[in-house]
């Protein structure tokens, strides 16, 4: 697996508790560029870490970047079972990519006592991401499911708490679920700093109260968490940091 167009591997991430509860579905939604797909990936790498048995359902099938497919290998790697489109141009009128994302929602959802099933869902970030993932709503808003809304302060149209609670007025009339909690995942890419991740604190609590979801965590990269600065520990604490590793760069390099 090559990271962005350059040659290096990708370097499994030191695995890190989530510090929230998985339900068995888990479906992440948000504008197209906020990093649901790297928050994914990292979601599912840590719930197979600590005993899960996880399937990471792509829908994205019209974005050509940011897939969680394309970190197949990665994945699979690790255990993590990954369900996607196998060629361009797929979409979920392919009866065994449909049939495959029923399967791993009934699994999940009739799962036996003692099994340890967790089903994420890696939405695409546009109208038609959206609209594919409204083909398996009725079946999943039967069950215990949780719909995060990933946000970015600083990614266009999602910058202020009214362009954020517009959008995903939107993503939820087109998918036919409900967001149940919010996850701020705010960068500016490689230029992220701590300042970067402390200036979006405020931005968050707004989108929290304005769409009246509780904010589930603030995801940070591994190596700003690694710093273990004090203040930035405590400015954060009240967002349950979550340190991830940054896995999905584009492919240009920026």
């Amino acid at each position: 697996m090559r990271e962005g167009t350059g040659e290096e591997r990708y370097q499994p991430k030191a695995t890190t508790a989530p510090p929230f509860p998985l339900a068995p579905i888990t479906v992440i939604v948000g504008h197209y560029g906020v990093g649901k797909t790297n928050f994914s990936i990292n979601l599912a790498l840590d719930a197979v870490a600590q005993g899960w048995e996880v399937t990471l359902v792509d829908l994205d099938v019209v974005n050509p970047y940011f897939r969680s497919s394309d970190y197949r290998e990665l994945l699979e790697e690790a255990g993590v079972r990954v369900v996607s489109p196998v060629f361009a141009g797929t979409t979920l009128d392919s009866p065994s990519l449909s049939g495959a994302v029923y399967t791993a929602i009934e699994d999940a959802i009739r799962q036996g006592t003692g099994e340890r099933k967790r089903v994420i869902v890696d939405a695409g970030g546009d109208d038609v991401g959206a609209t594919a993932l409204g083909r398996f709503a009725p079946r999943i808003a039967e069950r215990d499911h949780a719909v995060w809304y990933v946000v970015n302060r600083y990614r266009n149209l999602t910058q202020t708490p009214e362009e954020a609670a517009a959008l995903l007025a939107e993503i939820e009339a087109k998918a036919g679920l409900r967001a149940t909690a919010i996850v701020n995942n705010s960068h500016l890419k490689q230029d992220t700093e701590e300042e970067t991740v402390i200036e979006s604190l405020g931005f968050a609590r707004a989108v929290s109260a304005a769409l009246g979801l509780p904010i589930v965590c603030t995801a940070v990269p591994k190596e700003i968490v690694d710093q273990k600065n004090d203040s930035f520990s405590e400015s954060c604490a009240t967002q349950n940091v979550y340190p991830v590793q940054v896995y999905v760069r584009t492919p240009w390099g920026t």
